[in-house]
């Protein structure tokens, strides 16, 4: 499927900032996730390191996949309790490699805390620390933890080369805290979610047009309110699971919130991703 034209014959494609691809779910049948997302337009795929393994695993596919595939590395605040010498100087080595083009997925969640939040403000800020010298985006996690985030991002502000809080699901005072500090806003299936999502749905249109991008986080957060006649032909219906493929759909769905066409939300989403990650040099 070739790309669509939108604005001025402009050709309409799509950049998923948050893919999960090594995640097993995918085991089965990666290759063809892939192309399904191709099919569907999603050209620019930004793959989440959350681990050492992973992130490795991610700087692999891009190799395998160079044209379409950017890497993410980083700890995970999850497992911030494993954080120790040895490993951090593997893991920053990943993050000097140059398909890696953001420090990351770091950040803070008191939602589930199963690292400590002592371990978890630790290894956030090598992480800081590691993108200001490596001269990287930050790749950041959040949940039930905003207040600190903006905290601690304030004290590094003028050091930072941008951020993107992936995955956003927080209330209107973070929005507008991590606005404040010039972030970049992630948005995902959830805000097709008719339950958790409302406040969100009602948020997204405050989010600057140079400041919002876009992402599945697949395989998880599949669109709630995606119809099965909504899902690309050969799309298992049945299935939980979320596809890059998906993203037009998730794109639709903030269009219609924010008054907006789908392809001027992928047209500047794209744009978006590109100025903060550099993509394309």
């Amino acid at each position: 499927m070739k790309p669509t034209k939108g604005f001025n014959e402009r050709i309409i494609v799509f950049t998923d900032i948050g893919l999960n691809l090594g995640n097993p779910q995918f085991d089965k049948d990666r290759d063809e996730v892939i192309e399904r997302a191709l099919q569907h337009e999603v050209t620019t795929l930004l793959i989440t390191g959350t681990d050492l393994s992973s992130s490795l695993q991610a700087v692999e596919y891009c190799h395998q996949r160079s044209e379409y595939f950017w890497a993410t590395a980083g700890l995970h605040p999850h497992d911030a309790k494993q954080f120790s010498p040895q490993l951090w100087a593997e893991l920053y080595h990943v993050m000097t490699q140059q398909k890696v083009v953001a420090v990351g997925e770091t950040g803070l969640d008191f939602n589930r805390n199963f690292s400590t939040p002592r371990d978890q403000e630790y290894s956030f800020e090598r992480h800081i620390e590691a993108a200001i010298t490596v001269q990287k985006p930050l790749f950041l996690h959040e949940r039930d933890a905003g207040t600190r985030m903006i905290d601690i991002l304030s004290s590094y502000r003028d050091q930072l080369n941008g951020a993107v809080i992936h995955c956003f699901t927080g209330n209107r005072k973070t929005l507008f805290g991590y606005l404040d500090l010039d972030l970049y806003i992630g948005i995902t299936g959830w805000v097709c979610d008719e339950r958790r999502g409302l406040e969100l749905q009602q948020l997204v249109k405050h989010i600057p047009q140079d400041r919002l991008l876009i992402e599945t986080d697949a395989p998880y957060l599949l669109p709630r309110d995606i119809k099965a006649e909504q899902r690309p032909a050969n799309f298992n219906a049945k299935t939980r699971r979320n596809e890059p493929c998906l993203l037009p759909h998730i794109a639709a769905t903030i269009a219609s919130l924010t008054g907006r066409e789908r392809d001027e939300i992928a047209e500047l989403s794209s744009a978006n991703a590109e100025r903060l990650f550099r993509f394309r040099g």
